[in-house]
């Protein structure tokens, strides 16, 4: 019997399969803010749910809630931006995640019309509720007016996967799912994509795929067996 050929899987199909993964890994249901009345993101706009609207113009530029209403107050922005600032501050080679528009890709994550978007956007806008009144027990300042020592101390307890008090299991999900944001957002930008070497779209005479030593050590191949 013959053994059928390995099918082999172009390189961008594999990474769009592993980034589709990874995003729906982010969608798991997560226990709630004890405390913190729940709000959608969709509330939070207050307008209701009528639809997606017609495709945007691709070759027109948008601003900031120029396609919807935009979901995060004046207090929220605050608060979303310091916590931004927090996993991505600025140095020697580049602003800070809020100096980018990192605030506003959040924002506009946060209050797109779609189903992911609303069940995710509410997790966020409950997590900034949960951080605030955290923040507010502990030091007597919302989380935006903390020292930043306070924010560090706040936010070291709950950025750990599994944190020391369970009872901060859901926040520390809120900060899992925010520093990918922040991450996505600043890293997508023109100083992100400079800040760690990325030339993507720079058209090349050929290419010669990853380094054979790095495809070994990581354990992978270019071949997907089925």
């Amino acid at each position: 019997m013959n053994t059928p050929e390995p099918i082999r899987i172009d390189r961008r199909v594999a990474i769009k399969w592993m980034l589709t993964a990874s995003a729906g890994a982010m969608l798991i249901r997560t226990p709630s803010f004890g405390g913190v009345a729940p709000e959608t993101a969709a509330s939070a706009a207050g307008r209701p749910a009528t639809g997606y609207g017609t495709d945007p113009d691709l070759v027109k530029g948008y601003k900031p809630g120029d396609l919807w209403p935009l979901t995060f107050t004046a207090a929220q922005r605050r608060e979303a931006a310091a916590l931004c600032d927090i996993m991505i501050p600025a140095d020697d080679h580049s602003p800070s995640a809020s100096a980018v528009g990192v605030t506003d890709f959040i924002d506009e994550f946060v209050s797109a019309p779609y189903p992911d978007n609303v069940r995710d956007g509410k997790k966020i806008v409950d997590g900034l509720a949960w951080l605030d009144a955290e923040s507010t027990r502990r030091f007597g300042a919302v989380f935006a007016d903390a020292s930043a020592g306070q924010q560090a101390s706040l936010c070291d307890d709950i950025a750990p996967e599994e944190p020391a008090n369970p009872d901060l299991k859901a926040a520390a999900d809120f900060f899992k799912r925010y520093r990918n944001l922040v991450a996505s957002g600043f890293y997508t930008t023109p100083v992100g994509m400079k800040d760690i070497g990325y030339v993507g779209n720079v058209p090349l005479a050929r290419f010669e795929g990853p380094p054979a030593d790095l495809v070994e050590r990581l354990g992978l191949t270019d071949e997907v067996k089925w």
